[in-house]
């Protein structure tokens, strides 16, 4: 699809597509997170194409960073200076709906790009039946091995349609441990949204909503995953403890080096290991682990628009080019994710990458998690999850303790929210 064409009919008056009196081009700005090399050279090489395609529409390339963005974006919405186009995460996004930051999509999206996304990734950014924003990359939890290591065990590799469970990747995990190497490394730092979305293994949703007030719940399916990975840490001891509190790459170095024998990550994370892999190490990914189900939560990368936008045709029409098929797959295999798009995900691009069958079928079980519907929720996971939950894994509190914390100290949050 040609940026060209997707200008058809867009805009609005003989000044559609100049800039104000209509005496130049209008210049959007678009506010990327991309951090990893290759993902910044898609976004760019994309905004070039488009530039060159359309001379009445500019769009300008903003780095941003996952870091800081949610202080940053808020400071920028409060001071009227938001970027037009807004790239993000689909969890945020009911704050910044509720307060009129980001524009109701709902009527702007092309019938096109509408029937190309997957059902689960539109119900992430649908709020009160309207659409915030267009989701584009999808991740999910799986799990990456040594497969020396598991070929001397003699552990074969699981196929996609016949995941591990968990029972027996605690039994792979003993299995491979032994005084120089820990089956399995549980990064875990800040990790309310990682425990979360495994705990829908179990059915556990950790909220519930009555009458538009949500409550915070902590019964048997939101406590499996909990135990089960604890049980690891300090019961089995086939997972490293000197892991707990690693994040992004951290536990690279002990992976290499055959102190790890597998690494749950996300399935972006094959990027890391083929960048920074000593030559010659042989690894595999292994499909997601089902316990009831192998549910996980759509929580995609979203592009949305700026409310106080001048031009939100052009960025629309802009938005329909960044995210059609042929520029998803360019965007998915610069973050090793999977697309939203049906089409994208059968680009050669992608198809061609290591381990693309456990990619492609981790996009089949993503659903709409509880949480994301949750007002409050970001303020809960920061304040009273991710730090209790941290205390948890260090052995700190008692399980149940940290179900106290959740929904005690939880729920006043989420009372000043409930309406």
């Amino acid at each position: 699809m040609s940026a060209g064409l997707v200008l058809a009919g867009c805009g609005s008056g003989d000044d559609a597509g100049t800039g104000d009196g209509g005496d130049g081009p209008v210049t959007l700005t678009f506010q990327s997170l991309a951090f990893q090399p290759e993902s910044i050279a898609a976004n760019q090489q994309i905004i070039e194409q488009w530039n060159a395609d359309n001379p009445d529409i500019q769009v300008e390339y903003l780095q941003g960073d996952w870091a800081s963005v949610q202080d940053q974006l808020v400071t920028a919405f409060e001071g009227g200076t938001a970027p037009d186009l807004i790239h993000y995460e689909s969890s945020y996004l009911q704050d910044f709906a509720d307060r009129g930051w980001i524009l109701d999509i709902t009527d702007m999206v092309s019938s096109e790009l509408r029937d190309d996304i997957l059902g689960g990734a539109w119900e992430a950014v649908t709020f009160d039946d309207a659409v915030y924003a267009v989701p584009f990359l999808l991740d999910a939890q799986v799990i990456f091995a040594n497969k020396t290591l598991l070929d001397a065990a003699g552990i074969p590799v699981p196929a996609p349609d016949d995941p591990w469970t968990w029972d027996e990747f605690a039994e792979t995990s003993k299995q491979l441990t032994d005084a120089d190497t820990f089956g399995v490394a549980w990064t875990l730092k800040d990790p309310a949204n990682r425990m979360l979305n495994l705990a829908l293994n179990f059915g556990g949703g950790f909220f519930e909503e009555s009458d538009g007030a949500s409550t915070v719940v902590f019964g048997d399916g939101e406590k499996e995953a909990f135990q089960r990975i604890y049980d690891q840490l300090y019961v089995d001891k086939s997972a490293a403890t000197d892991a707990i509190g690693m994040g992004g790459s951290d536990p690279l170095p002990g992976f290499f080096a055959g102190q790890y024998a597998m690494l749950p990550k996300g399935i972006w994370f094959r990027q890391q290991i083929i960048d920074q892999a000593p030559e010659g190490f042989e690894w595999v990914t292994i499909p997601a682990l089902k316990g009831d189900s192998q549910a996980q939560a759509a929580a995609p990368q979203t592009i949305s628009i700026a409310a106080e936008s001048e031009h939100p045709e052009e960025a629309m029409a802009f938005l329909e080019y960044m995210l059609n098929p042929e520029n998803q797959a360019l965007l998915a295999k610069g973050d090793w994710m999977i697309p939203a798009s049906s089409a994208a995900a059968q680009d050669p691009i992608l198809t061609e990458t290591p381990d693309w069958p456990v990619a492609a079928a981790s996009g089949e079980f993503l659903e709409q998690a509880p949480f994301q519907r949750v007002r409050g929720y970001e303020e809960w996971k920061n304040k009273v999850a991710n730090p209790s939950i941290e205390e948890y894994f260090a052995n700190s509190i008692s399980l149940d303790e940290l179900g106290t914390r959740l929904t005690e100290d939880g729920n006043e949050i989420l009372e000043r929210y409930n309406r």
